[in-house]
């Protein structure tokens, strides 16, 4: 064999060995890289090992900006309830349309509608020419009863000494007792009308208001011709307002008076509502077979109108049950979730969490505030009414644990970033 192929077989040998060493290396290396990226990843997330719990932490400005909502379970009857429909009602008596009793001219309106009146507050002023001849008849007949009662008293003594006849005492007595008549009522249509009967004459009256309440309809403006009788304004007074339920027959022998009452009002945030029941209506309404129940309601009046439609339970058994709101529920995997905050946790600066890898999206600065941090625990859920749901614990946590009342399906959407990969759960 010639030397120079000698050489070149040596050299190649040698780059053959040298390319074997290299990629072995290499293969080394790099499942050591990977694992080391795993660990780093693991710890990034939501800090649970397989089938641990599952944690999220939140900066201040994200649970202030997500308006998370903390509390605890809350006893309610969602078994032993009936269910039943109905609307807020107001008694008459806390109603009134406000009238004048003769015809005339608006000349001023002082309220506005929503505005709060109280009893004998000026609504508006009317003026007409029938006032001022009330006023003069009144006058007229006050002094002509003066004089007739005088001269009744002096046809009766003489008449009891026998110096005039019994038809002059007679005639006499009928004119003072027509006038005295006359006399009275034209002094109760004064007080009526509001207008003083001792004081100087006037062709305009103040409409006042026969209760406290609010003003809702003003069917005046300045100028209007009114009528006697028509209404001018209305007012109502919500303070008395109540429920009216319907009930249907069935389950009719089971509503009695003083049981708790507790309805929705889909308008207002699902707000509950508690009242309770005082009548029991005892006939069919409409064509209905069903009866009005009546229930005062024993808070939250001043948020309430008449005429709302109300989704109520009406408690007829006495098992209280731990419940949650609906929306504290999240859902996952098959399973179902809440979140409760974990007491004792510090703020951590940003120096001190090493191995977290942060996305551009997710970048903290160095003073980050205080830091919350969520742990999701298991639950099983069961009857459900108005807003509220059964909740059974299937992990144990502190008697006084704050749960996330609100807010729990964000807490969970960070969760389930940080899972797809997105970098640390704040």
């Amino acid at each position: 064999m010639k030397k120079s192929s000698i050489i070149y077989f040596i050299l190649a040998a040698v780059v053959g060995i040298a390319l074997v060493v290299y990629f072995s290396l290499r293969h080394t290396e790099g499942d050591g890289h990977n694992h080391g990226e795993a660990e780093g990843e693991g710890e990034a997330h939501t800090e649970e090992s397989a089938g641990g719990p599952k944690e999220v932490e939140l900066n201040e400005a994200q649970f202030t900006g997500s308006k998370i909502e903390l509390g605890t379970f809350s006893q309610k009857n969602l078994s032993e309830v009936i269910n039943a429909n109905g609307y807020t009602e107001l008694p008459p008596q806390n109603q009134a349309d406000v009238s004048v009793y003769t015809s005339g001219i608006v000349r001023t309106i002082v309220v506005i509608e929503g505005q709060h009146v109280n009893k004998g507050q000026t609504i508006a002023t009317i003026e007409s020419p029938e006032f001022t001849r009330i006023q003069e008849s009144y006058l007229t007949s006050k002094s002509n009863l003066a004089f007739l009662e005088l001269e009744f008293q002096r046809q009766k003594l003489l008449s009891e000494q026998e110096v005039n006849s019994k038809k002059v005492f007679q005639q006499t007595k009928a004119n003072y007792e027509i006038e005295k008549a006359r006399f009275n009522s034209l002094q109760r249509q004064l007080a009526t009308l509001g207008i003083s009967a001792g004081g100087p004459t006037t062709s305009t009256v103040a409409i006042k208001a026969p209760i406290s309440g609010y003003i809702t309809d003003i069917n005046i403006k300045l100028g209007s011709n009114v009528e006697a009788g028509k209404p001018l304004v209305s007012i109502v007074d919500n303070s008395k307002l109540h429920v009216d339920l319907l009930v249907y027959e069935k389950d009719l022998p089971r509503v009695k008076e003083g049981q708790n009452v507790r309805f929705t009002l889909t308008n207002q945030d699902n707000s509950e509502v508690t009242g309770r029941i005082f009548s029991i209506g005892k006939s069919f309404e409409n064509d209905t077979k069903s009866v009005a129940v009546h229930a005062d309601i024993t808070n939250d009046k001043q948020k309430l109108i008449p005429g709302m439609y109300v989704n109520a339970l009406i408690d007829v058994g006495t098992n209280a049950v731990a419940a949650l709101p609906l929306e504290a529920i999240v859902k996952a995997d098959g399973r179902e979730f809440i979140f409760v905050l974990e007491e004792g946790h510090k703020e951590e600066s940003h120096d001190e969490k090493e191995g977290h890898d942060h996305e551009d999206g997710d970048k903290h600065d160095e003073d980050t505030g205080k830091s919350y941090h969520f742990q999701r625990i298991e639950v099983k859920t069961g009857t459900a009414q108005l807003g509220y749901v059964q909740v059974s614990l299937l992990q144990k946590i502190d008697p006084n644990a704050k749960i996330v009342l609100k807010g729990a399906y964000y807490i969970q959407s960070h969760l389930l970033k940080s899972e797809g990969g997105g970098g640390h759960s704040h």
